[in-house]
């Protein structure tokens, strides 16, 4: 690197940025949909941590994301010693470790500091963080008390922690396998007979918490959704038949589609649309026993209660219960896909 070169990036270290204010960076940075422990016991802390941080230091997010697996290595080790006041000790340092966990990615937004790798190292950590934690608060109980129950408590928590993001995984790729074939079935019929543009109903609401609210309200009083206010444009409802039209005047700009792959869920739970309206307003998703949920019962309220055996097994308990919730939502979604796919079907047969 030249001097020239040397001197400007010096210069541009030293030099502040320009950071917005708070209730910018929180808009920026804060998830709309969150874990409820993060919207609750840690974004108020870490997103004010996260403007300091970028206004007055060039941290950057991998540095926050070792600092954070540090701090994950020192709760091990005050886990493993086994006595109540290291338990405190423990639990203490493993939410401050998670603070951190959930700065370095809201740092990321913020500077425009993120990269792929990042992401992996985050998701690496977490990983190793937890079976490290599992294993030490384990032992250290059983040396503490000779129960072997602790033994099958390590293996259960780090099996759980792998199932919890195993199964993320495998769903994620079976919902992009559907739009996958949705999306050639649409530009297919686009390319015949000239539909309309594609969209599906949850990235929609995803980018639209407010829209996601009404639309739970309607539907769970029995009224049709409204995807035309959510698409900004005339829209075509698609999986109860690609043939429906829409009632509002024609636009300029091309209609369209709404594909929903989860209007089964929504119909058979009217009683969930309610209660998810509500954590909606307050950016709660409706997975509340995560693996988020799951660590902080395991490593901080077990240890702070000094209630480490029921801790686990109701906080792996919850967590099981979800999952299987995910698994049925997803179940319905299959079928919801396969209407749609069939609705693609129905034209091909009335032309032959």
């Amino acid at each position: 690197m030249s001097q020239q070169s040397l001197r400007r990036a010096t210069a541009e270290r030293r030099e502040p940025r320009e950071i917005p204010p708070l209730a910018e960076v929180r808009r920026i940075t804060e998830k709309k949909r969150d874990a409820w422990w993060t919207v609750l016991l840690v974004d108020p802390v870490a997103t004010p941590l996260v403007r300091q941080t970028a206004l007055r230091t060039r941290i950057t997010p991998n540095q926050i994301t070792w600092g954070a697996f540090l701090l994950g290595l020192g709760s091990a080790a005050c886990f493993a010693f086994g006595d109540w006041p290291w338990l405190c000790l423990g639990a203490v340092i493993y939410h401050l470790s998670f603070v951190l966990d959930c700065m370095d990615g809201k740092v990321a937004r913020l500077t425009g500091q993120g990269s792929v790798f990042g992401a992996w190292l985050d998701f690496v950590f977490d990983r190793i963080r937890v079976m490290v934690c599992g294993v030490a608060l384990m032992a250290g109980q059983y040396e503490r008390t000779g129960d072997v129950t602790y033994v099958w408590l390590a293996l259960a928590v780090v099996g759980l922690d792998t199932l919890r993001y195993i199964n993320s995984l495998e769903i994620f790729k079976v919902r992009y396998t559907m739009r996958k074939q949705i999306k050639a079935r649409v530009r297919a019929a686009r390319r015949a007979e000239n539909q309309a543009e594609l969209a599906f109903m949850e990235d929609l609401l995803r980018e639209n918490p407010e829209a996601d609210v009404e639309r739970d309200q309607a539907v769970g009083a029995g009224a049709p959704g409204e995807p035309e206010a959510l698409a900004g444009r005339a829209a075509v409802p698609v999986g109860a038949g690609l043939s429906a039209e829409a009632d509002a005047p024609a636009p300029v700009r091309p209609a369209k589609q709404v594909i929903d792959l989860h209007q089964e869920f929504r119909h058979r739970f009217p009683a969930y649309l309610r209660a998810r309206s509500f954590l909606l307003r307050h950016r709660i998703r409706t997975h509340l026993v995560s693996g988020v949920e799951f660590q902080m019962g395991v490593f901080i309220l077990g240890p702070l209660f000094d209630a480490v055996i029921p801790a686990t097994i109701v906080s792996g308990a919850l967590l099981l219960v979800f999952e299987l919730a995910i698994i049925y939502k997803l179940l319905l979604s299959t079928r919801d896909f396969t209407r749609t796919i069939d609705s693609f079907e129905q034209p091909v047969s009335a032309a032959a």
